[in-house]
């Protein structure tokens, strides 16, 4: 196996556009909006983390035209202009990436798809190991035995076999799928009426395009819903489906003025890093330079969350408890904690179906404990019953005195609710706190302890297996499942002891948290359980109040303004603001509105 680290290419382009969609509407107090550069530089953190020995290089879409539209004059042209918003972001993107040292490609003439698959050809043909880092589902064409994407907004992988399993067809298959069913993203026509199924069904049974337009006469005994009128439908649009294979086809022969090995960071420029953040207002991306000694590329790149003094990783005890007298030392220890996390392991993610297999809990960072009673596969060893388990633990948990946290601990409570146990006392969770630290990363745990704690956990798919063979955990060998489950309520301990402290910092946060996002824990719980009622009447009620008071505020609206106008129409409001009376504009768009 190549040990060689892997060469990494950063679809930046579909990046800008998916985190201006997926990003909070954030601005700096002179109106600039942050938050697609924030979030594309925490995609770009990840990947440094993920990829430490790796060469890294950012590839952009040039302005202008390509040789994609002198092919097809209609080739994304249902595409709206880019948003104002995110046409501002895009410098600050490319000067932070700068910056840092990475490389910024931009190539006229050619999409970043096309300098992409063309770097990743001669990677390969030097047996280097090559990751795309994307969202765009084209690039599948360019995976090979060497070459593998990597969406980092999902956190999934894709190799050969994986662009199998989401396809249905091997990578080199991929462009004839395309050319066939089209691409409405980039407005690729394709064959009319052939979608995603026809496309598989035929690609499957007779091979890539030239086979299928080479076997027309076997097509209407394919086992493909209109297979009879398809063999005509294909005939007449074949001059259609031999262009799309031209658009869809990613070019990896582009004449580049540099190549692979020319890919090297450079030093990061911290002084530069450090205006631009204080200018869009990263307050702790600018203490965590102000704190560097060494601006390394790799030291001046931001973290993923402020930084938490290191402290060693504690010795790790976790205990499978089989009997009552190890259940009551534990329980004894619980009633003594100032708090302590627990975690239910069950059958299913849905909490109104879920049964329960074990729980575990801890209150010490490393020593833990899992309590398993509804492990049932054949072999399996003698476990306490859920009845003894839950009556031992019953107390304790309904006691609001004994402070109890979790990991989305809502979960945790409708499933034991569904056994009769109503839990009270809980004063912390983790996967909140996550989120009022850094609501644009990942929250679930395994997430948090890699960017908190900086460990690996084990997965949920390590023991339990992928996809339709995926077992369920009751299923699982105790052996395997004992230490997983104490890992969880470990790990959901010492976040806590992380992340809370950080949430102290700042007073704003910890308000959030505090009167917001805790007291609406249980309500929410309620709600999911039993539904809200509504009076329909008054609902009725207040709906006419509310249209008699937004009518008196229009039609005072239109006495201020002198005159009636649409207050829904931006364009019209903006001319009765800052034309008619004057208020002072803050900002203007890029085109001058």
């Amino acid at each position: 196996m190549n040990t060689q680290a892997p060469l990494v290419l950063v679809d930046g382009s579909s990046y800008l556009y998916r985190a201006f969609h997926a990003a909070p509407p954030l601005s700096n107090a002179a109106g600039e909006p942050t938050g697609a550069v924030k979030l594309v530089l925490n995609m770009v953190r990840r990947l440094l983390k993920d990829y430490p020995q790796s060469p890294i290089a950012m590839i952009f879409d040039a302005k202008g035209k390509t040789f994609r539209d002198d092919l097809f004059e209609h080739y994304k042209a249902h595409r709206p202009p880019m948003p104002d918003d995110l046409r501002a972001q895009v410098e600050p993107i490319h000067q932070a990436i700068t910056a840092l040292g990475l490389p910024l490609i931009v190539i006229e003439g050619v999409e970043a798809d096309d300098v992409i698959g063309t770097l990743a050809r001669q990677a390969a043909e030097q047996q280097q190991p090559v990751i795309i880092s994307t969202g765009d589902k084209d690039m599948a064409q360019l995976v090979n035995p060497w070459v593998s994407l990597h969406n980092t907004m999902t956190e999934t992988r894709m190799d050969e076999a994986g662009v199998q399993e989401k396809f249905g067809l091997p990578p080199h298959l991929i462009i004839d799928y395309l050319a066939l069913m089209g691409d409405k993203v980039d407005n690729i026509p394709g064959v009319p009426g052939v979608g995603e199924k026809t496309a598989l069904g035929l690609l499957t049974a007779l091979g890539d395009l030239n086979a299928v337009y080479q076997r027309l006469d076997e097509v209407a005994a394919l086992p493909i819903r209109g297979a009879k009128s398809l063999a005509e439908k294909l005939r007449e649009h074949e001059a259609m489906a031999r262009l799309s294979y031209q658009l869809a086809t990613i070019k990896t022969d582009c004449e580049l003025p540099f190549n692979t090995q020319d890919l090297h960071p450079k030093p990061a420029d911290t002084a530069t890093l450090k205006a631009l953040y204080e200018r869009l207002e990263f307050k702790s991306w600018v203490n965590e330079l102000n704190n560097s000694e060494t601006p390394t590329v790799k030291a001046a790149l931001p973290p993923e969350t402020p930084e938490t003094p290191e402290t060693p990783a504690p010795t790790i005890n976790y205990q499978c408890i089989f009997t009552l007298d190890e259940l009551n030392t534990w329980v004894n220890r619980l009633q003594t904690a100032d708090y302590f996390a627990f975690d239910t392991e069950t059958t299913s993610l849905n909490y109104m179906e879920a049964k329960l297999v074990g729980v575990s809990f801890s209150c010490a960072p490393g020593e833990a404990a899992y309590v398993p009673f509804g492990h049932d596969y054949l072999g399996a060893p003698a476990q306490l019953t859920q009845e003894q388990v839950l009556n031992a633990l019953k107390p304790l948990l309904e006691n609001p005195q004994h402070k109890k946290l979790g990991q989305n601990i809502k979960y945790d409570t409708h499933v034991l609710a569904n056994a009769g146990i109503h839990v009270q006392g809980i004063i912390f969770d983790t996967l909140l706190e996550g989120f009022v630290v850094n609501s644009t990363t990942r929250l679930d745990m395994d997430s948090l302890a890699d960017i908190y704690l900086q460990q690996q956990t084990v997965h949920f798919a390590d023991i339990a297996g992928k996809g339709a063979k995926a077992l369920t955990f009751n299923q699982i060998a105790i052996e395997k499942a004992a230490p997983y489950a104490a890992e969880d309520a470990d790990i959901t301990l010492r976040l806590h002891q992380t992340l809370y402290p950080q949430l102290q910092q700042d007073e704003g946060l910890l308000k959030v948290y505090t009167h917001i996002e805790m007291p609406l824990l249980p309500v929410l719980q309620r709600i999911e359980r039993t539904g809200a009622l509504i009076d329909s009447k008054l609902l009725q009620q207040q709906s006419m109040e509310l249209a008699t008071q937004l009518d008196q505020l229009q039609k005072e609206a239109f006495l201020l303004a002198g005159e009636e106008f649409n207050l829904a129409s931006p364009k019209q409001l903006g001319e009765i603001l800052f034309n008619k009376l004057k208020i002072p504009t803050l900002k203007k768009t890029a085109k001058g509105q």
